[in-house]
Order: C-alpha cells, then structure tokens, then sequence
C-alpha cells in the first residue's frame, strides 16, 4: 500500500464514522422516530417532512438492526438501542399475520395495508432481533431470531404458502444471496445448526445455478436446474446485488479461515459485478444490465440508486482486505469518490437516493417504502470497520 492509498484510508475511515454519527442516525431519530406509535416512518421529503404515515414494515427491522448494530460498534449511545427496541416492538405488536407471514407495510398505528409474496420483511426481522441479543444481551431476543429464521425456512419450503411469481418455473438470485447475510447475522448469537446449513446450500446454489461464466454474472432469475431464461426477465443483471452477494460470501469465508474456496468465488462475483455495473462515462454504479446486452426492460435500468454505490464500498474494501490485491483499493477508490461527490446532500443532510444517468438528483426525497436508514449506515460501519482493519495489517506489516 502506497501513502497515498494509506492516507486516502484514513480520510475515507474517519468520513464513515462521522457521517453515521453526525449526520445519518441523527437525521432519522430527529425525523423519523415514532415517538406516538413507536417504530419508524420512511416516506420522507428531503428536509425530512412526513409524506406519507404509511410504514414499511421490513424498515422497521431494517432500523432495528442499524441501530442495534451502532450502538454495538459505533458508541454505545442509549437512544440508539431505545430506537431499535421501538421498531422491534411495533413488529411484534402489529407486524405479523396470523399465519405467520408478515405484512409489507402498514398504518402509522400498525393496522395492515399490504401483504406481498416475498419473505425480506421476515429476514430483516430476524436480523433486527439477533442484532438487539447482542448489543443488549437479552437471549430471549436470540431465541426469536432463529425461531424467525426457521419460519422463513418453513414458508419458503411450503408449496403454495407463498404465490409463485411468474408461471414459468424459476428461482431468485435475492433470497438466495439474503439467506447468508441473516444467517450470519443470527450467527453471532446462536449455533443453531440450521444456520450453517442454510449458508452452505445458498452458497451452492449460486455457485451451481446463478453464476453463468458464459455471460460472466450473476443473473437474477434462473431456471429450477440453473437453466437460462432467455427472456427480458431472465436476462437481468443486477450489479448491486453482486456486490453483495460477493461480501456475503467474503464473511462466510472470513469465519471460516479464509477459505480459498469461497475468497476466489466472491472476487470473481465482484469482478463481474464491476465490469458489467461501473458506468464508464459517467462513473457509478448502473441499476440493470442485460447479459445479451440489449436494452433492459426496467425503466430505472440506467439510473444510479444510492444502494448498490453503497455495496460497491463494501466489497471492495472486503475484496482487498481478503485477496491483498490492489485492484480493489482503486475500484473502492473510484466507487467511494463517486458516491461521496453525488449522493449527499449539504443543504439537509442524509443521502439522495435517485440519480439520472449524468448524476443529476432524479428525485429529492430521503425515503420511501424502499429507501430508509439501513444501505448507508450499514455501509459507514461496515466500511468504517474494514478500512480500520486494513490500516492496521497495513501498519503491522510494516513493522
């Protein structure tokens, strides 16, 4: 590592943890927070005005999680686990349906408003209630998570519980990848063996079925067998979901030694994610690409979303952390520069999180069904820890 590189680390370190302090978590408490009904509303205007009291309900584990999380590594601050308690709360009071299945979103006061097919309101519950054991040491809280975790198992292997998405036969690159990321999480309170059976099994289906060398990706739609679906659907890439799917892995392999195994199948995942997402004009991290490479169907498809610029730091920082290959220092380089001159707003705080192609603010707004605190303040700790890491291998090895 050069000085320079050693010097832009530091810089990049110090950014993640005041932004998280100083500017995210406070801009959600401040604005966010139910104090009335408890849990946390999304839908809010750039200033952080209350659009809409509809609250989406996987944000409130989302929250849960974030905030458990900063408490546990970002300074212990008490209004923090108090906020995560809230949203944990309001799930448990108003979240879940009778068969098990949690709602989309709900009323300010927890009345439901929609139910969908998938299971991510669940996941991120599961990872609000193991993140909550640890930082407050309530088992009990422990024992949910994995009792969630095997309810999701359940509703996913269940025929017909959950409506199929399409009549074409198929299976999803999203919960596959997001079934690590909650078993680790719920990992660090409980050994429950169903954990590692869960990760080994996703990890073998992305590794038997989604990656598709011929097109060098992943692809987010795949056929029963791994088949692909030469449609507009099943030709989707989704670049911010790569990178994540190759830090998942990266921690798996982390808590396993380094497995050279799993380190080479997640470079190779955020190789591919790289080549196929980073914008070469603009810069920045692109929504869709077709691995055919003709014009994606989604209308955001060229768009820049706050989220995957957010993934892209995260797993390039891990890549390099785990392979020591400089190639990643200066795709974390070009991906923190890129998201650090375009996503933050000056003026009101927190994070733009629609860009146009150019960079140019598509829509102003902090948040929505879909955007809340959880991709960035997921990302400052994250980001934060990794490159405090890697300065200090840097520093020992110099010694």
């Amino acid at each position: 590592m050069t000085d320079n590189q050693k010097t832009f680390l530091e810089t990049c370190r110090d950014l993640y943890m005041g932004g998280l302090q100083a500017d995210i978590l406070p801009f959600w408490l401040e604005h966010g927070l139910d104090r009335e009904h408890g849990g946390v509303y999304t839908c809010l205007d750039r200033d952080g005005r209350l659009m809409d009291g509809t609250k989406s309900v996987w944000f409130q584990g989302r929250f849960g999680f974030v905030m458990s999380r900063a408490y546990r590594t970002a300074g212990g601050r008490k209004e923090w686990l108090d906020a995560a308690k809230s949203a944990l709360e309001f799930i448990e009071r108003h979240c879940i349906d009778v068969d098990g299945h949690m709602f989309f979103s709900v009323t300010a006061d927890g009345r439901p408003v929609q139910k969908r097919r998938y299971v991510f309101s669940e996941c991120f519950a599961a990872m609000a209630m193991a993140e909550y054991s640890a930082a407050s040491g309530d088992a009990g809280y422990a024992e949910k998570a994995v009792s969630m975790f095997r309810n999701i198992l359940r509703m996913l292997s269940t025929p017909g519980f959950l409506p199929p998405k399409t009549y074409i036969p198929s299976q999803a690159h999203s919960i596959t990848m997001m079934l690590i990321n909650v078993a680790m999480v719920v990992k660090e309170v409980s050994s429950d063996p169903v954990l590692d059976a869960r990760i080994d099994r996703s990890i073998e289906a992305l590794a038997r079925y989604f990656m598709h060398p011929e097109f060098r990706t992943i692809l987010e739609t795949v056929g029963p067998g791994g088949e692909f679906i030469d449609t507009c659907d099943g030709r989707v890439i989704n670049p911010g979901h790569c990178m994540e799917t190759g830090w998942f892995i990266l921690d798996v392999a982390r808590s396993r030694g380094w497995d050279r195994s799993l380190v080479d199948m997640a470079a190779t995942v955020i190789d591919w994610a790289w080549d196929w997402g980073w914008d070469k004009e603009y810069g920045g991290m692109i929504n869709f690409r077709d691995c055919r490479n003709f014009p994606p169907q989604d209308y955001s498809q060229d768009m820049k979303f706050w989220w995957p610029q957010c993934e892209t730091i995260i797993a390039s920082l891990y890549a390099y952390l785990a392979t020591g290959d400089g190639k990643y220092l200066e795709m974390h380089r070009r991906a923190h520069e890129y998201a650090y001159a375009h996503f933050p707003d000056a003026g009101h705080g927190e994070w733009f999180g629609y860009l146009h192609r150019d960079g140019t603010v598509a829509q102003p707004a902090k948040g929505n069904l879909f955007k809340g605190p959880f991709h960035i303040p997921r990302m400052m700790m994250q980001a934060h820890a990794l490159c405090s890491e890697i300065l200090e291998m840097n520093n020992a090895d110099k010694k």
